[in-house]
């Protein structure tokens, strides 16, 4: 290879490298500021392809899109001068690139610092206000709404446009916590105790209602049952008496083979009767008659 051809091809090099050097690219999802010598130039650029002066410039790029500050929790006081724990975040985004990094030095992290502290501030003047029944259930969302206010004002002065700014969650500390558990658990003890009171009440009435109408059942069946024996018997007796009238001596006859089948009915029974007694009248004449022989 020729010296010429050498020198060519190291000339198209640095031309090429000049021109790189010379050229950047601004993406859609970034911002650029451009700076001479250190010093602070331009940071109106669009999307695309933009020329520099190597070595005389340099280039900074920042994040275009929406950013999220999620702050650590932190305790604030209530009305009632209780702590509550407070978990929240925002989303911001450059506006101003310009009064961005004049005001924070292009640094996020110095802005989250900033943004964070006026969170905090805001929310401890907004939870100063309420009560903790107010701030849990009923104000949220006028805290929010407050605090985007403040923010939107004061992040200006930034060159940051607060989009949003949301509180996740807001708890009572662990001590205090336990304390409501408590105070919860005694309280539900309490209502079940007068649930458990009120059924038992209603349970001895109703055992004593269908005591009671047992007891009353038992009484009209038992009067029923003493109804119908009574004119069982007196349908016997009738019947007894009917079958007497008609034949006296065979109803002598057979109440006293009844009487017989009762009273012999085992071989161990003994009786310490007279012989002459009219319990064995039969025994003696087939016509239950004393002094005439079987």
């Amino acid at each position: 290879m020729t010296p010429a051809r050498i020198m060519v091809m190291m000339g198209a090099l640095l031309l090429i490298w000049l021109l790189s050097a010379s050229l950047f690219v601004v993406k859609e999802n970034e911002l650029a500021i451009r700076f001479r010598l250190g010093e602070f130039v331009n940071a109106d650029y669009d999307p695309g392809l933009h020329m520099k002066f190597p070595f005389i410039n340099n280039v900074k790029k920042f994040d275009r899109r929406i950013l999220t500050l999620d702050a650590s929790p932190v305790p604030y006081m209530t009305l009632e001068k209780k702590p509550v724990i407070v978990d929240s975040f925002l989303k911001w985004r450059i506006a101003d690139l310009t009064t961005y990094y004049k005001s924070m030095r292009g640094q996020e992290f110095k802005a989250g610092e900033r943004l964070g502290k006026i969170v905090q501030e805001g929310l401890r003047n907004e939870f100063a206000k309420r009560t903790i029944q107010e701030a849990i259930s009923g104000e949220r969302t006028d805290i929010m709404r407050e605090m985007q206010n403040r923010l939107t004002t004061q992040a200006l002065g930034f060159g940051i446009e607060v989009v949003d700014v949301r509180i996740k969650r807001i708890e009572l500390p662990s001590e205090v916590s336990e304390s409501v558990y408590k105070r919860m658990r005694s309280e539900r003890n309490e209502v079940a105790t007068m649930w458990r009171a009120g059924g038992k009440e209603i349970a001895e009435r109703t055992r004593a209602d269908a005591d009671r109408e047992r007891t009353v059942i038992l009484a009209d069946a038992t009067r029923e049952a003493e109804k119908i024996r009574g004119d069982g018997d007196a349908k016997a007796a009738e019947i007894y008496a009917d079958a007497f009238t008609r034949n006296a001596e065979f109803y002598d006859f057979y109440r006293s083979m009844d009487a017989y089948t009762k009273v012999f009915t085992s071989q161990q029974d003994t009786l310490v009767l007279d012989t002459d007694s009219d319990f064995f009248r039969y025994f003696k004449n087939q016509d239950g008659k004393a002094g005439k022989a079987p």
